[in-house]
């Protein structure tokens, strides 16, 4: 109560300060607008400090960021003044009352009160002290409230947020699905097909060769390319899906993909019940894209793949020491936060510019 009671303050200053810019510069409208924005954000900042103020004190988990309008944001600023003056109220009668007992005290010490006197306060003064513990535990709760209906949106709102975001998923989902079918007929036709021909080709020419030793030779170049072809074949495959999953648990699926790799890959798995297959597939396709983006175009030594349980969540962090500036909005990521996304998941990607890149995805247990 006593920190709420403090960043209550400054955010009355802060909203105060707020006004009186919003009022210099009304006769602007285009500062008006740009500071009018930049208030609405840093009073968002602020309110989600003060949202984990609430859940440390109650020792709950952190909460998301906050999606509440702008409005609604500085009206629980201002809201929040009024358990801030009640919580000064008890406070302040805290104290008086912590004077008054050593009043009573000092006066039974010194023998100017008597034993049924005293004991009379005491009882007056364990009653007054348990009303204001229950005013403050109240002043508390109405902090939460406020916190709760002014930053958290009604149970209709959302219902309709969590509808819009499975249609929004059932598109991507459809998009991801239609993009897949496309690279899978580019990588037949530019790959396996072109290997195909060569390799009838080869063997065309070995059959009407009349030298045994050119015939010999066309047989063990089209034998290579058929290995090849197979090699390819089995890439694609993979990337349909992940076919050791069905024997095998993810982190070995990993180690036979880190193997493979030209790009050294380090592997942290530390999830001790192994998850339902439609995560493990995700979190598969999630490493192996990124272990693609980081040896053809970050250029990376190293990449770091961290898989861990986090109460009822998986989180996967890979990170790359490559150049960065990785696009989110490219097709590939695209494609992977479409894949975490379909599965109530939550995908982000940090890629400054000179690197490192952090590829971080996190999705249900079950």
């Amino acid at each position: 109560m006593a920190v709420g009671i403090l960043t209550a303050a400054a955010e009355a200053l802060f909203l105060l300060l707020a006004g009186l810019a919003v009022v210099a510069v009304s006769p602007v409208p285009a500062a008006r607008r740009r500071i009018t924005t930049t208030t609405i954000r840093y009073a968002r900042r602020v309110a989600e400090w003060e949202r984990c103020r609430l859940a440390l004190v109650a020792a709950e988990p952190i909460p998301s960021p906050v999606r509440a309008s702008g409005p609604r944001v500085l009206g629980y600023l201002a809201a929040r003044l009024l358990p801030a003056a009640l919580g000064v109220l008890t406070a302040g009668l805290l104290v008086v009352g912590a004077v008054l007992a050593a009043i009573v005290v000092r006066s039974f010490v010194a023998g100017a009160m008597t034993m049924a006197g005293f004991l009379l306060q005491l009882l007056i003064g364990a009653a007054l002290l348990a009303v204001n513990l229950q005013a403050t535990a109240s002043v508390a709760t109405l902090d939460r409230r406020l916190a709760r209906s002014l930053l958290e949106p009604s149970t209709r709102q959302a219902l309709q947020q969590r509808i819009s975001e499975l249609a929004v998923s059932r598109a991507g989902v459809i998009a991801a699905v239609d993009a897949e079918r496309q690279r899978i007929e580019r990588d037949l036709h530019d790959g396996i097909q072109q290997h195909l021909v060569a390799l009838g080709i080869l063997l065309g020419r070995a059959r009407r060769s009349r030298d045994p030793d050119k015939a010999r030779e066309l047989l063990a170049q089209a034998h290579e390319d058929a290995q090849r072809a197979v090699d390819e074949l089995r890439d694609v495959a993979w990337r349909l899906y992940p076919s050791a999953l069905d024997h095998t648990t993810l982190d070995e699926v990993l180690n036979m993909v880190a193997q493979r790799s030209a790009t050294s890959v380090k592997i942290s798995y530390d999830v001790p019940v192994r998850p339902a297959q439609p995560i493990e597939t995700v979190l598969y396709f999630v490493a192996c894209e990124a272990i693609t983006n980081a040896t053809k175009h970050a250029r990376a030594n190293l990449i770091t793949i961290e898989i861990e349980a986090r109460d009822t969540r998986i989180e996967m962090r890979v990170r790359d020491d490559g150049l960065g500036g990785a696009d989110p909005h490219g097709s590939g990521l695209q494609g992977l936060a479409r894949r975490v996304t379909a599965l109530d998941g939550q995908f982000a990607v940090h890629s400054p510019p000179g690197g490192p890149t952090t590829i971080r995805a996190e999705l249900p247990c079950a």
